[in-house]
């Protein structure tokens, strides 16, 4: 049953068809990201990028090194769309991908997670096998099929993107309409809808439809009866989030994983126009490594239904503490604004000075760095070895207050501890920061 069910062959135009969106998405990632100045802000400006913690050795090229970087990047995306060399191309920008995104945080997104997470699934999924270059040039890899699993996989995979994004929502916040005003009030001036997005009932409706659109997408797309007006909502939804928000490639790489949920033989017929064969044989073929096959695939999807859930054991509200925020699918659920000084002492001299964190930071870096605690230990890493280049042992303090979706300010970080010492535990709390009141 488990062999018929994983392994029986069915065809592959959603996966072709998708490859080549993809291939087009990652690269106008990479240009836009090129034509937009992101790269400068984010990536060449600022004197430290804060990387995850333990990817140190992970910085930006010296100059303007990382506009080549993702010219390279997009060259890459390219190649994948047109099914070029392309194990070695979405390789090589999954690496390139996976690197940026561990170099730095201050513009930490859930969205580019996903993409790191789907160019390696795409690497080890066989979209060239038609339509591309690679199958024009070597008949002997052409295929009009694939397993079944590869189909399962990434509904599986969206699954539990979306799902989780659901669940994330399940607090007062959000159901009030707290959270959707003030994420709508910096909207006041959009072209025609600034002043429609104010209104109470907008904020509802916001907050009703995106909680029931991530819970529900998945399951309705697979119902024939209602593939059709889900496909329709998640136009309106996903375009939306686009003109609104200015997320990227994401609302449209959405849009894109949904040919998965079409039959096979109308994305034939709608994008390859009979220029591959539809295959509707139902083979069966069994890997040879069937159960390590099965070991591999059990073990991603045991990762990717518990890392979400890691911030349950942790102490205190993860909206306060950030502690199991990321990679998470928490997307767009809170708004913080915080304010800190960071005080340096002498141990020697007992001088104290304050730290004006505008010679150091971003404007980015800046809007960050009082709210999220990882930054502000690390902030006060880089001081303890700026001071010791200087000859000077210091002690670092910080008096940082934080506001969580419009509450008053609170001590987010005990200004008694010296962050200079304390040590970074990833799988466990810190005691420095002090107990929310988000009551």
């Amino acid at each position: 049953m488990l062999n018929r069910f994983l392994f029986t062959r069915i065809d592959n135009s959603a996966l072709v068809v998708f490859r080549v969106f993809f291939g087009l998405l990652i690269a106008l990632e990479a240009f836009g990201s090129i034509a937009t100045g992101w790269i400068k802000r984010t990536l060449i400006e600022p004197q430290e990028t804060f990387n995850f913690i333990g990817f140190e050795f992970l910085q930006p090229l010296p100059g303007n090194g990382m506009l080549y970087y993702y010219g390279v990047m997009g060259l890459f995306g390219l190649l994948v769309m047109v099914g070029y060399k392309y194990r070695f191309s979405i390789f090589c920008y999954t690496i390139m991908w996976a690197s940026v995104y561990l170099m730095q945080k201050s513009s930490y997104n859930n969205h580019y997670y996903l993409l790191m997470l789907l160019c390696g699934i795409m690497f080890f999924l066989p979209a060239h096998k038609n339509a591309s270059i690679d199958a024009w040039r070597n008949a002997s890899l052409r295929e009009i099929s694939m397993p079944r699993w590869v189909w399962l996989f990434i509904v599986f995979q969206m699954w539990i993107v979306y799902t989780y994004a659901s669940v994330a929502k399940l607090y007062p916040d959000w159901f009030n309409g707290e959270f959707p005003r003030l994420l709508m009030s910096s909207k006041a001036d959009y072209w025609l809808i600034g002043d429609l997005l104010q209104q109470g009932w907008a904020h509802m409706s916001i907050s009703w439809f995106g909680f029931l659109f991530d819970l529900l997408i998945i399951p309705l797309l697979l119902y024939k009866k209602t593939r059709v007006p889900v496909f329709i909502a998640a136009i309106f939804f996903h375009l939306f989030n686009s003109f609104i928000f200015h997320i990227g490639i994401f609302p449209y790489l959405s849009l894109a994983l949904i040919l998965f949920f079409f039959p096979s033989e109308k994305i034939n017929k709608w994008f390859l126009r009979g220029k591959k064969k539809y295959y509707d044989e139902k083979e069966i073929i069994i890997p040879k490594y069937r159960n390590a096959f099965l070991a591999v695939i059990s073990i991603w999807f045991i990762f990717q239904l518990g890392l979400p859930l890691r911030h349950w054991f942790y102490e205190d509200d993860v909206l306060w503490t950030e502690e199991g925020h990321r990679l998470s699918w928490r997307m767009m659920l809170r708004s913080k604004s915080g304010r800190s000084a960071f005080r340096v002492v002498d141990k020697d001299t007992k001088k104290v000075e304050y730290i004006d964190k505008t010679k150091f930071l971003s404007n980015k870096q800046l809007r960050a760095i009082s709210s999220k605690p990882d930054m502000i230990w690390q902030f006060s890493q880089r001081l303890k070895r700026e001071y010791a280049k200087k000859g000077q042992d210091v002690q670092i303090f910080v008096d940082s207050k934080v506001s969580v979706n419009g509450r008053p300010y609170q001590q987010f970080i005990d200004p008694k501890v010296d962050l200079a010492n304390e040590k970074w535990h990833h799988f466990k709390h810190h005691d420095w920061i002090l107990p929310s009141k988000l009551d």
